[in-house]
């Protein structure tokens, strides 16, 4: 039997600081667990089955949305899915721990519909498109075609920010993360 916990998502358009600020997390907090999502992209550059994601193939994610495997998924890009193993959340709630998510902006409002007063959804806004956009291409990790796809969704996922529990402004890192902190103090304490 699964001890139900407490869960703190932290949303945001691709590029916007989310994954950044969830490892400086990580880093401050020992109570927190990063939840691993299954995907059916291929990994990139030094990314690790079971570290970064689990890298599954689309037939077996299909088959494992069909067991109900997953509290959430997603086709997040076209023939890509992304989602939540259900036994994720369940082994870092066994170790005592709270689950934290780095997860798109659809992900993440899946999960705080679900969970509720466990859940503290977290979106974190940009300082405009264009840094998006600047973030985005100096990662140099996308073809043209991706990079249009991902902005696309960007402009889309701005507009679901008043959904999230709290809107956090990525406009000077170290302040977005000195943020982060207090709010997750607050919410686990």
């Amino acid at each position: 039997m699964t001890k139900e916990g407490k869960l703190i998502i932290f949303s945001a358009p691709s590029g916007a600081g989310k994954t950044t600020i969830v490892r400086h997390l990580l880093t401050k907090f020992p109570e927190l667990e990063f939840s691993i999502s299954a995907t059916t992209r291929d990994a990139r550059g030094d990314e690790q089955d079971g570290k970064a994601y689990y890298f599954i193939s689309k037939e077996e994610f299909l088959h494992q949305i069909a067991k109900k495997q997953f509290v959430e998924f997603e086709e997040v890009y076209s023939g890509t899915f992304y989602g939540t193993l259900r036994s994720e959340i369940e082994r870092i709630w066994n170790e005592g721990k709270t689950v934290i998510f780095d997860i798109d902006v659809e992900g993440g409002l899946h999960l705080k519909r679900k969970y509720e007063e466990q859940a503290l959804a977290i979106f974190v806004r940009p300082p405009s498109l264009d840094v998006l956009k600047e973030r985005l291409v100096g990662r140099g990790t996308d073809s043209e075609e991706k990079l249009k796809e991902r902005f696309a969704k960007a402009e889309k996922e701005l507009n679901y920010a008043p959904k999230f529990d709290i809107i956090l402004k990525n406009y000077d890192l170290e302040t977005a993360c000195a943020e982060a902190e207090a709010l997750v103090t607050k919410f686990i304490r």
